[in-house]
């Protein structure tokens, strides 16, 4: 097995692209007009706020709104070609990579933006770590397809030598000159942009990158969506490509966070009944930090949930060894049964609260307040979740076993709207061999 990041015969081919950028002096703020990716924006709150903070804001093309899946789409369609005639969104002069940034605090990401091959030589190099739901990939498919852009990045992750050479030592430098962009997000989160136009330097990027594997830390569904809309295509264009950010996680680590599950029609009391004998139920005092906080070292017990959603919090952990046993599938490693999120999804979700993974019954939800103050505003019952260290995901994935869907979040994710990748030639889809 290859632990090194490298790939062993192929690897990473990024190519220049010309991105589609909001032009600043047609809309508010660049802050006003970007988003956090679609499945992390909190609806209806959340997108009904990126909605009115300006009339441009990207949110209109990610998560369009109309009656149909269909309307929806050609809405999307809709704005985005008034927004290129009307000057709000323009395509960059040439192809290039960008260097994008992100800073917070003591936070800081740096990536470079490109347009990442997605030939059949990709497989193995591209590590997915997650299953993904078929109803969201069709979704996301149709709005590709329809819109012809790709609207937001994949975030990927690969593991540099750490040394101050190839991509490493082009993005040091390139963060030196003047950016394109520099914005700061309601989150306090600073983001700056810059063009890497020097044919010498792409080269060196992509001569780094060519020697690497990268895991998908976030953009599971889009990948998919990726790989499906190539295949529908009957000769080689801009769709054998996909907007993606790179990161070297040796130099800039992600923070990996648990994404949380919010069961529709489920009171708390109901939850907490059907585990008697099963699981160990303990009442956790509050605030929500605190009773996070006796989550996070619930660890000597194994697999451990915090439950919300009657205004209390109830740690709930040390499983039946026997209801393990017989509820979790045995033909995987020992590393992928230990998981939070398989026992979540083998043993609670289908064993015990019978509850459908299908959104009618479970929505997935990033913010930990948001999906406390959901529960307790609909009689549901929230269900937090302790993060996975990235060395486990990274471990699962080289041996090509996925987790339960949404097992992850990793971050900081880049703000969408910032480059935007059109697929049409006129707009300046990549050069393609």
């Amino acid at each position: 097995m290859n632990t090194s990041g490298r790939a062993t015969d192929h690897g990473l081919r990024l190519i220049p692209f010309r991105g589609l950028r909001y032009v600043p002096e047609r809309v508010g703020s660049l802050a006003a007009v970007t988003s956090p990716p679609y499945d992390v924006v909190v609806r209806p709150d959340g997108l009904h706020h990126l909605e009115s903070l300006d009339p441009h804001n990207i949110v209109r093309l990610i998560l369009p709104q109309a009656g149909s899946a269909a309307a929806r789409h050609r809405q999307a369609a809709s704005a985005l070609r008034l927004w290129l005639a009307e000057g709000i969104l323009a395509a960059d002069p040439e192809p290039v990579l960008y260097v994008y940034e992100q800073r917070s605090g003591d936070l800081l990401q740096r990536g470079v933006i490109g347009a990442l091959s997605l030939s059949p030589a990709s497989e193995g190099v591209v590590l997915p770590h997650e299953d993904v739901m078929a109803d969201v990939v069709a979704d996301r498919a149709d709005l590709m397809r329809t819109t012809g852009a790709h609207l937001e990045p994949l975030l990927l992750s690969y593991t540099g030598d750490g040394r101050p050479a190839g991509a490493a030592a082009v993005i040091e430098r390139t963060v030196e000159r003047a950016p394109l962009l520099t914005t700061t997000t309601e989150d306090g989160v600073a983001h700056r942009l810059w063009a890497v136009t020097d044919p010498a330097e792409q080269a060196r990027i992509q001569a780094d990158l060519a020697i690497r594997q990268a895991l998908i830390a976030d953009g599971h569904h889009r990948w998919a969506t990726y790989l499906r809309l190539q295949r529908e295509q009957s000769r080689p264009g801009p769709w054998d490509f996909g907007l993606v950010l790179l990161v070297d996680t040796v130099r800039y680590p992600l923070r990996v966070r648990a994404i949380h599950r919010l069961l529709h029609g489920l009171p708390v009391a109901d939850a907490l009944w059907t585990l008697d004998g099963h699981f160990r139920v303990r009442d956790v005092g509050g605030p929500l930090p605190r009773a996070l906080d006796a989550l996070a070292k619930a660890t000597a017990g194994g697999n451990a949930f915090l439950l919300a959603g009657d205004g209390g919090f109830h740690l709930i952990d040390r499983p039946d060894p026997l209801l393990l046993a017989r509820t979790v599938p045995a033909d995987r490693p020992a590393a992928w049964r230990e998981l939070d999120a398989t026992v979540l999804h083998s043993t609670l979700l289908d064993a015990v609260w019978r509850i459908p993974d299908d959104p009618e019954h479970i929505a997935y939800i990033h913010d930990t307040e948001a999906a406390v103050e959901q529960a307790e505003r609909n009689g549901a019952t929230a269900v937090l979740m302790r993060p996975v260290r990235e060395d486990v995901v990274r471990d699962l994935a080289r041996q090509g076993v996925t987790m339960p869907r949404k097992s992850t979040s990793f971050g900081p994710k880049p703000a969408t709207g910032l480059v935007l990748r059109s697929l049409g030639a006129d707009a300046g889809g990549p050069e393609v061999d």
